[in-house]
């Protein structure tokens, strides 16, 4: 069940928009604190490893689907998160950075769904994209996986720490899903507004 929930969510949150209200990094970290209450170390690094290319195969699918869609991607006026002001500073960090940008999206939550929709619209080099998606995803995915691991097992010896650290990340996990699913049904009920995508450097 661990793996069916987190390989589904990080697969959705590296391709499509949805992603942008869901809780990835909590996910990775709680699931390493599950993983050290009922299974092994083989389990957490077999998971690191699975969500690892989850996530490549999820940013792929969203600089697909950018490269398909063409120089627009659709923003919604007034929306909180989905606008065009986060599209604008999405798009200059990845012309600032560019191919360093695809790896530093991982852990920027927002940045991190929308890199690849911006990517693929800009036309980057596909090559360059994977390369850069999967440095990114090495660096990520195990890191808060391995880190909610062996945090929990340094607990071994106060059960009730344990306790709380567990079913603590399992909450705000929870709640953290459900409040972005609100947050993602209430966006969708505002007017779209159509933002350009050009190719900069990016694209290099």
């Amino acid at each position: 069940m661990v793996w069916i929930i987190v390989l589904g969510f990080v697969f959705t949150e590296c391709a499509f928009i949805v992603g942008l209200f869901l809780p990835g990094d909590s996910l990775l970290f709680a699931a390493g604190v599950v993983l050290a209450e009922h299974d092994g170390e083989f389990h957490a690094w077999a998971l690191s490893a699975a969500a690892m290319l989850t996530a490549v195969i999820g940013n792929m699918v969203g600089y697909y689907i950018g490269h398909k869609a063409g120089h627009t991607i659709i923003a919604r006026r007034g929306g909180r998160v989905l606008n065009l002001e986060n599209l604008d500073k999405a798009r200059e960090f990845l012309d600032r950075r560019g191919f360093w940008a695809i790896v530093l999206a991982r852990w920027i939550p927002w940045i991190r769904t929308l890199a690849p929709l911006i990517a693929g619209a800009a036309k980057m080099d596909k090559r360059r994209f994977v390369l850069a998606t999967t440095i990114g995803g090495l660096a990520w995915v195990p890191t808060l996986v391995l880190l909610g691991y062996y945090g929990a097992g340094l607990l071994e010896h106060m059960p009730w720490l344990k306790a709380v650290a567990l079913w603590g990340s399992i909450a705000f996990f929870v709640f953290g899903t459900a409040y972005g699913v609100i947050r993602y049904r209430q966006e969708m009920h505002k007017p779209p507004v159509e933002a350009t995508v050009t190719a900069g450097s990016v694209s290099d």
